[in-house]
């Protein structure tokens, strides 16, 4: 019997900022699979050739938030229909929800690594993603992160 030797699609997919330096340590997957990135378009990277797609920034405090995650909810679920991804990979934060909710639903496989800079305090997406079991992994790089997501998995940090 022949061995399936297709390559995994992997989504992999955060904010901009320290999320997306984060993110970026992951790219040695694409050794052995295929990978596609999705981050927010800022001044900063919106010329960046390693970046597949962008969706909208996004700020919980601005008033065009429920507006804006609308849109990346749709956008979301059009890359997620054009890319099939197996895998979504996240560092979180606000802009990927959609994402993570939409691999939840259609039974991908999603990974969810908490933030680097959160020692001691989680983040808002990693409660609600946690708390509602959408990560089929959930991982933490620091051992303190624990005390708030005890069925964590904790490897140590990505850097």
């Amino acid at each position: 019997m022949k061995k399936n030797t297709r390559k995994k699609r992997i989504c992999l997919i955060s904010s901009s900022g320290g999320h997306f330096e984060q993110l970026l340590m992951l790219r040695k997957l694409e050794e052995n699979n295929n990978i596609f990135i999705v981050t927010e378009k800022t001044k900063y990277n919106k010329n960046d050739k390693k970046i597949k797609y962008f969706v909208k920034q996004v700020n919980r405090k601005e008033i065009l938030f429920i507006f804006k995650m609308i849109c990346i909810l749709f956008k979301s679920l059009y890359i997620f229909m054009k890319e099939k991804p197996d895998v979504i990979i996240s560092t979180g934060v606000l802009a990927t929800i959609p994402m993570l909710y939409i691999g939840h639903i259609f039974k991908k496989k999603v990974i969810y690594i908490e933030s680097f800079a959160k020692i001691n305090r989680p983040t808002m997406t990693g409660k609600l993603i946690y708390k509602n079991h959408i990560a089929d992994q959930f991982y933490v790089q620091w051992e303190s992160m624990l005390e708030f997501y005890p069925d964590a998995i904790y490897k140590g940090g990505i850097y």
